[in-house]
């Protein structure tokens, strides 16, 4: 009961500033009733939703994630490990509130250009790469610094190859899969492999899994971009 009060409150707190800042927006620019109650009803429903959102990542998503990512590595095979947790970080992708969002607003402004289908699967692809890739770098050890700095130099030797206008497209794909469904469960999935192969703290092993997360989506569609142009 207590987890719920403390969510509930955490909704509110974060909800309130941005609708009492419109709210006084909308009564200066004089805003129709109709549209003021929309909002407000808006405002209502967003709440409710992110209430129920966040008692199921605690309820569910976390504890899962960790569950899945303590046992994987029982198993002792790395090669289970890595297609289990691509496997996860595509499906996971895939249902990202986020990335179907962006992909239909991009499939409305291209004029179906870039379909709605190939940018969920190519920015998908490209998370569950780097999920898998970021996982192997907590099995093996290797120093986060190396792997930002080879993804990063490959964006940025993409981005002269490819059409000008996937660029934008590539850094939005990167940023919407920072999304509700992708975070909590890889960051639990890798706190959980984390806790059982490393000796150290597993909160600093798991450290960097969602800004390389959001590295891949960004270089697939760069390279959906260069077999495009």
């Amino acid at each position: 009961m207590q987890k719920i009060k403390g969510i509930v409150r955490e909704v509110i707190y974060s909800v309130l500033p941005i609708t009492v800042f419109v709210s006084i927006l909308q009564i200066l620019l004089h805003v129709s009733g109709e549209d003021f109650l929309q909002f407000m009803v808006g405002v209502i429903l967003i709440t409710a939703g992110l209430i129920l959102f966040l008692l199921g990542v605690n309820l569910g998503l976390l504890p899962v994630g960790e569950a899945i990512g303590s046992a994987l590595p029982k198993t002792g095979k790395l090669w289970m490990i890595i297609i289990s947790v691509f496997l996860v970080g595509f499906v996971v992708t895939v249902a990202d509130p986020n990335v179907r969002v962006l992909a239909t607003q991009l499939d409305v402004v291209s004029g179906g250009a870039v379909p709605k289908s190939l940018l969920i699967v190519t920015v998908s692809l490209g998370a569950a790469i780097y999920v898998g890739l970021a996982i192997l770098r907590i099995i093996v050890g290797i120093p986060i610094k190396y792997l930002f700095l080879a993804s990063y130099c490959l964006v940025f030797l993409l981005a002269a190859f490819t059409p000008k206008v996937f660029i934008p497209i590539s850094l939005d794909s990167g940023w919407a899969t920072t999304g509700p469904m992708l975070v909590p469960f890889i960051l639990a999935l890798g706190l959980g492999v984390a806790s059982v192969l490393r000796s150290g703290n597993a909160s600093d092993e798991g450290f960097g899994l969602i800004g390389l997360a959001s590295i891949g989506p960004t270089l697939a569609v760069l390279i959906l971009g260069v077999v495009y142009g």
